[in-house]
């Protein structure tokens, strides 16, 4: 029996989805690889969690039930950047949107795999990593970088999204859907 291993993500697309983009690969030339640099611009909404690969269509399932649930219910999926932030470790897109924990929360109810072993973990705190695990001596190059080409009030649109990671770290993105106010 063969694990596969799955997360859940909001990523922006757009302006800011761009910004971020040009701002990782400057990053990485300036200062060299960090963290962040092995993910796409995203915001976690799950742990990494591992099943079976015939458990993907209950995932995507689960996954549309809740977000169709959100859209009848008139549950505001809209999410928004509230500030970018710089603490000693991280720097980051803190973000803010009510309806997502909720649509999370009906989505780790809907979802029963028999395969999985462990608990899906819902995340609460709601962030896109710009950089994290850097050398100090990068720290104000960062900040700097940050500073000068990600706008937080940039346009973006977000999609919530059901990734596989492989073992060779490449990712594939099963299903998509808009997430709007």
């Amino acid at each position: 029996m063969s694990l596969n291993e799955f997360i859940v993500y909001a990523c922006p697309r757009g302006e800011l989805a761009e910004q971020i983009e040009a701002f990782y690969q400057e990053s990485l030339e300036l200062c060299g690889l960090n963290a962040a640099h092995n993910y796409m611009p995203h915001c976690t909404l799950t742990g990494f969690f591992q099943d079976q690969e015939s458990q993907i269509s209950l995932y995507i399932q689960a996954l549309e039930t809740a977000y169709k649930t959100a859209q009848l219910t008139a549950i505001p999926l809209k999410i928004n950047v509230t500030q970018m932030t710089f603490q000693s470790t991280w720097y980051g897109l803190e973000l803010q949107a009510q309806g997502i924990p909720l649509l999370m929360i009906h989505f780790g109810q809907l979802v029963n795999s028999p395969t999985r072993l462990e608990a899906l973990r819902l995340k609460t705190w709601l962030h896109l990593s710009l950089a994290y695990e850097f050398q100090p001596q990068h720290a104000r190059k960062l900040k700097d970088l940050a500073q000068n080409r990600i706008n937080p009030s940039a346009q973006v649109d977000w999609e919530l999204r059901f990734y596989q990671r492989h073992p060779d770290h490449s990712w594939t993105c099963h299903q998509s859907w808009q997430l709007t106010s």
